[in-house]
């Protein structure tokens, strides 16, 4: 039975989650809290599996309330829950920076009867963030502060430093997605010489808060991607949530909202798939850590086209499941963990000397 400590500042919104996860058969709720300085208090005598945490309190909110748990090493697996309000998606993309497992929008603001609309999405991300926890403690997995870096791993390389010269750099990302990206873009150089496109899985109202965290701490410029927008070197552009995003013959950003593509949009295969049309040979595509199996139809088209491809490896991801996906196509040539993707990414893109 997966135990949960709930915190809140809201007391509809504590019941209204207590209910959803008391309603799983595998998890009830250990307890309960209305703010950061009761959760720590809490955690003085309960020892839940989870804690889903409000972004948004008073006293201690919940990035500061994150920050004091890594202070006092309480290791336990936290799942932000957030509005889209002024701060709140700031706020939350500060809690994945600081260790969140991940997060879950709150549909129409702090006490909102629809946000049982998250029951599934809830339920999901607590029974992965506990696997993830179980799998750390099994395997004897030990993170360091800012990335969770296990022991390295030897990367698979199918297809040694081709000749190919690099034009454009596509990554792919879910659950970890955020911090993994972090680790990758803020280690690029503002002349890198190619511009960069990111899918990460996010709704509508944090992809923007998500590339404004990125851009203020990336040599890069980093930004929410826009209908039309002209591709420039030596710019990353984030797929805005809710959209799909796809580079065109023109050179230009084209956003739609066609249907979604393994329950995602936007999706990295829409990406990758428009940009090996476009830059061919040319294209690095990356898979990040995420669940499911988007990129791997990317990542075949990619390699179709005679781009090159990279996948995250095992021991580094939050989740293997896109990597993985993408891996067994066969159509993956380097397998890397988080620590030297940049470091891949660079040699790639500068092996024609530029």
């Amino acid at each position: 039975m997966i135990e949960v400590l709930v915190v809140d500042d809201s007391a509809l919104m504590r019941r209204i989650i207590s209910d959803m996860i008391n309603h799983e058969e595998n998890m009830r709720v250990a307890g309960t809290a209305k703010d950061g300085e009761e959760l720590l208090e809490k955690l003085e005598t309960l020892k839940p599996d989870i804690i889903t945490l409000d972004v948004e309190m008073p006293k201690l909110n919940g990035i500061e309330a994150l920050l004091e748990m890594k202070k006092r090493r309480m290791d336990i697996p936290v799942i932000m829950l957030s509005s889209v309000s002024s701060k709140g998606p700031m706020l939350t993309m500060q809690c994945l920076e600081a260790g969140a497992f991940d997060f879950i929008p709150k549909p129409s603001g702090e006490i909102s009867l629809d946000i049982s609309k998250v029951k599934a999405e809830l339920a999901e991300k607590i029974n992965l963030a506990y696997d993830k926890s179980i799998s750390s403690k099994t395997y004897g997995i030990i993170a360091d502060e800012e990335f969770g870096k296990p022991e390295e791993k030897k990367s698979a390389e199918k297809n040694p430093e081709a000749s190919r010269r690099i034009n454009a750099v596509v990554i792919g990302a879910s659950t970890g997605g955020p911090r993994a990206l972090y680790a990758v873009i803020t280690k690029l150089p503002e002349d890198l010489g190619v511009p960069v496109f990111i899918v990460q899985h996010m709704p509508e109202g944090f992809t923007k808060a998500f590339a404004d965290r990125l851009n203020t701490n990336s040599r890069m410029k980093v930004q929410e991607a826009c209908h039309l927008q002209e591709v420039e070197i030596n710019n990353v552009y984030v797929a805005p949530g809710g959209y799909h995003m796809e580079v065109k013959a023109d050179k230009k950003i084209h956003l739609n909202k066609e249907p979604s593509i393994w329950g995602v949009r936007p999706a990295a295969d829409r990406l990758f798939s428009s940009a090996a049309e476009v830059y061919g040979p040319g294209l690095l595509s990356v898979v990040l850590t995420g669940m499911g199996r988007d990129g791997a139809k990317g990542t075949e088209d990619v390699k179709k086209a005679g781009g090159t491809t990279i996948s995250q490896d095992k021991s580094t991801c939050v989740i293997y499941g896109m990597p993985k996906a993408a891996y067994e196509t066969g159509m993956v040539d380097f397998v890397s963990p988080l620590e030297k993707i940049s470091e891949k990414i660079l040699k790639l893109v500068y092996r024609d000397g530029r």
